[in-house]
C-alpha cells in the first residue's frame, strides 16, 4: 500500500466480443461493461488511488453503426449517477472532444464535474470523443496562436509547454496502464502522457475485470523497476 500508482489509465475492451461470445447483442456487453466502472472506480476509491482515467469513447467510434453509438450516448447518460460520486467523495472529469457529444450528455457531464468539485476523493476521468492525436492537434493550435500574438515565444517552447496545453493538464502521468481484451496497442490513448507508463494487458475482457483483477495488475506493477532511462543500478542506489 506504499507504492500505489497515483494514476491508473485503463483501455476498456472487449465488451463487445464478450456478448458475442454468449450469443448476445454487442449492446448487452456494453451494459456489463458500465456495471464493472462502477465497481473499479469504488475500489480505486478504496485503495486511495488519486486518478482513474478510462477510454470510453474515442474519436474514431464515430464510425461505429449509429445504433451502437445512440446506444452507447443512452448508456452514458444512464450511468452517470450523481450518488455514486458522492457517497464515495470522488470526483468527475471528461477530457476530449465534447461538442461532438449530443447536447444532453454535454450538459449532463457539465452537471456531475461542477456537483463534485469539491470532492476530495479518487478523480475519474472519462476520455469521452477523444484521440491522442485530437488533443496534441489541439495542443499546437492554441501554443501556435500565442506565438502568433506574442503571448509566447517560439524559443521558450519545452516539453512542459505542451503539456501544460493538454487536456489532461490537471493530472500527473498515468504511471499504470491497463487494457484489457487482449489486444496490445494504445490505439490513440494518452500518447503523450504515456511516454513512461508501465504497460499491464489482459486478456480478460473488460465485463469479467473485477476488483481483484485490478489489484493483481497494480501488484504486477509493483514488481517492476521504473528507470526512466537510467540503469538499474543507478535507481537501486538513489533508494
Amino acid at each position: 500500500m506504499t507504492r500505489l500508482p497515483r494514476h491508473i489509465a485503463i483501455i476498456m475492451d472487449g465488451n463487445g466480443r464478450w456478448a458475442k461470445a454468449q450469443g448476445k447483442e454487442r449492446t448487452f456487453g456494453h451494459q456489463e461493461g458500465a456495471e464493472r466502472v462502477h465497481d473499479i472506480m469504488t475500489e480505486a476509491v478504496k485503495l486511495g488511488i488519486d486518478y482513474l482515467t478510462l477510454y470510453t469513447f474515442s474519436t474514431e467510434n464515430w464510425n461505429r453503426p449509429e445504433e451502437e453509438v445512440a446506444a452507447l450516448m443512452a448508456l452514458l447518460l444512464k450511468h452517470l449517477e450523481e450518488e455514486l460520486f458522492m457517497k464515495n467523495n470522488a470526483r468527475f472529469r471528461v477530457i476530449g472532444d465534447t461538442q461532438r457529444l449530443p447536447q444532453t450528455v454535454q450538459e449532463a457531464c457539465a452537471y456531475l464535474e461542477k456537483r463534485t468539485s469539491n470532492n476530495t476523493g479518487t478523480c475519474m476521468v472519462l476520455a469521452l470523443s477523444y484521440s491522442s492525436k485530437w488533443e496534441i492537434t489541439q495542443a499546437v493550435k492554441k501554443i501556435a496562436t500565442k506565438v502568433k500574438e506574442g503571448t509566447l515565444n517560439a524559443e521558450d517552447i519545452c516539453e512542459e509547454t505542451i503539456t501544460q496545453h493538454l487536456a489532461t493538464n490537471f493530472m500527473p502521468d498515468p504511471e499504470l496502464m491497463i487494457r484489457t481484451g487482449g489486444e496490445e496497442r494504445l490505439s490513440n490513448y494518452l500518447l503523450w502522457q504515456c511516454a513512461y507508463s508501465e504497460f499491464y494487458f489482459t486478456g480478460t475482457y473488460w465485463p469479467d475485470f473485477h476488483e481483484e483483477d485490478l489489484c493483481k495488475a497494480i501488484v504486477d506493477y509493483q514488481g517492476r523497476q521504473r528507470r526512466f532511462g537510467k540503469t538499474g543500478e543507478q535507481v537501486t542506489e538513489k533508494k
